[in-house]
């Protein structure tokens, strides 16, 4: 199944969550924390700009790796994977 977002939405793949920290020590299910990052997979058209008629273009791209707010976003899950709708505004950050 393909997903292609609307308007000013992001379909972002969460990376995994850690499995042991950085000590070594394994982690229970009941203890992982979500990722607070993840890859863009797609892309909507963007926000219209009522004034002109255009679209105004994301400051992201498709590939980038984001960082985003614990609640940001609503999960849905397409052929068994785990993703996230977010809006641009969502994303704090770019990490390069």
């Amino acid at each position: 199944m393909k997903v292609r977002p609307l308007g000013d939405k992001l379909l972002v793949k969460r990376d995994e969550a850690q499995t042991k920290t950085d000590s070594g020590i394994f982690l229970p299910e009941t203890a992982k924390d979500k990722p607070k990052q993840g890859k863009i997979v797609a892309l909507g058209s963007g926000i219209l700009n009522k004034e002109t008629g255009k679209y105004m273009p994301f400051s992201v791209k498709k590939g980038d790796t984001v960082l985003f707010t614990t609640y940001s976003g609503t999960e849905i899950k397409i052929d068994g994977e785990t993703y996230l709708i977010m809006t641009e505004e969502d994303v704090l950050g770019v990490i390069d």
